[in-house]
């Protein structure tokens, strides 16, 4: 297959009705594979779906899902594969979130459920894309720079994502004997729904540019080409690995949100 083209390969986005996950979804149909995009919201999902459709003639299947549910998370892959006995090329999930908090304060229900809010759709995307997979497969999961240092008051998504990081290891080690990859992106503040209220506060995007060597926010654009690297056979001698898109933030310190919200 040549570079540039993933004509022929089937793909499944989880999370991709919008933000990171829809520009991903549509750089990897703008490239030629079938993509299904699956989300909690089948309103959301068919909305991105006819709007692609209409504005540049892209064909999106949809696939309603509970990313915290395995039947719902097997069923997904199993229309993105093209029914039962199908195979499946390219995995991607992007769902993920936590509550800022000092560490001393949160309900440790409350911290349980949002480190599993992080882990959980990662593992079940692992779980039932790799069975669907031969050899050539990509899985590449979302994490975040709050992997790679310490991200004060949000300790549930810190610990999350750097539990993500350590299961893209574990998997990418174990899943390579049958050639399938799996990879994770850490993106640094970007610019999607849900971080509105981040980008609402002067103060907060000031504290974040201060710590960067690239002065710019990052978009959806941005994670969605590294996400396309990951999937396709560009990186086809990559695995286990966790790319930084975040402007340089990990090579100094991230802000402290609650002080600058």
């Amino acid at each position: 297959m040549p570079w540039g083209r993933l004509d022929g390969l089937h793909a499944l986005v989880v999370g991709g009705g919008s933000g990171i996950g829809l520009a991903t979804a549509t750089v990897l149909a703008r490239d030629g594979a079938a993509v299904t995009i699956a989300g909690r919201t089948e309103e959301k999902l068919n909305a991105a779906a006819e709007k692609l459709a209409g504005t540049e003639g892209l064909r999106l299947r949809t696939a309603r899902c509970d990313t915290l549910a395995a039947a719902d998370v097997e069923r997904a892959v199993e229309i993105a594969a093209g029914g039962t006995g199908g195979h499946l090329d390219i995995a991607v999930t992007v769902p993920g979130g936590g509550s800022f908090a000092p560490v001393l304060t949160y309900d440790p229900d409350q911290f349980s459920r949002e480190v599993d809010l992080n882990v959980r759709p990662v593992y079940l995307l692992i779980r039932y894309a790799g069975a669907a997979m031969t050899a050539g497969g990509s899985i590449v999961a979302t994490s975040s720079t709050a992997a790679a240092f310490s991200t004060r008051n949000l300790a549930s998504y810190g610990t999350g994502k750097a539990a993500v990081d350590a299961l893209v290891r574990i998997a990418a080690d174990e899943l390579g004997a049958r050639g399938i990859r799996v990879n994770s992106v850490r993106p640094g503040l970007t610019r999607t729904a849900t971080t509105t209220g981040l980008f609402a506060s002067d103060t907060v995007r000031a504290a974040f540019l201060a710590s960067q060597p690239l002065a710019r926010h990052g978009e959806a654009d941005d994670q969605a080409a590294a996400i396309r690297f990951l999937a396709g056979p560009e990186s086809s001698w990559i695995t286990g690995q966790h790319l930084a898109v975040d402007g340089g933030h990990t090579l100094r310190s991230f802000p402290d949100l609650l002080a600058g919200a």
